[in-house]
């Protein structure tokens, strides 16, 4: 019964040896794909580290008046129906079942006149937008 069972713990015993050594062989590699940590800071705050130095931080500066609002990463700039105030959503429905002149539609004398404004100010709002979109492009390949 020993002789059977040496072979075996022989055989168990070179296994784990070896999946023991091939665990401290890919730690080091591991480790090598951590990222420094990244802070932000505002004014003249310090960059920290530890007492001796050895801890690197990357930092961050932004101005002192950022520190208390949404980072600019966060910021929705485009108004949807979904961020909209209610004062702007109240505003378009005070609209609905307008008629005659300047309101766009085939009701009551000069209804048509309307559409022209309409279409000039959607035209305007599309200008808007793209100017933005090529500001954003352009500061994006500074």
């Amino acid at each position: 019964m020993t002789r059977s069972l040496f072979p075996r713990l022989t055989f168990s015993a070179a296994a784990l040896v070896a999946v023991g050594s091939a665990l401290i062989v890919s730690a080091p590699v591991a480790a090598q794909n951590v990222p420094a940590p990244t802070m932000t800071i505002y004014g003249n705050q310090k960059c920290p580290t530890d007492t001796n130095g050895n801890e690197i931080v990357v930092c961050v500066r932004r101005a002192p008046g950022e520190q208390f609002r949404i980072p600019k990463e966060l910021r929705e700039l485009e108004v949807t129906p979904q961020n909209q105030s209610w004062a702007a959503k109240a505003e378009a429905n005070d609209k609905v079942g307008v008629e005659g002149i300047g309101s766009c539609s085939t009701v009551g004398a000069g209804g048509a006149t309307g559409c022209l404004a309409q279409r000039g100010q959607q035209w305007k709002r599309e200008r808007q937008a793209a100017k933005g979109d090529q500001r954003a492009v352009d500061r994006a390949l500074e």
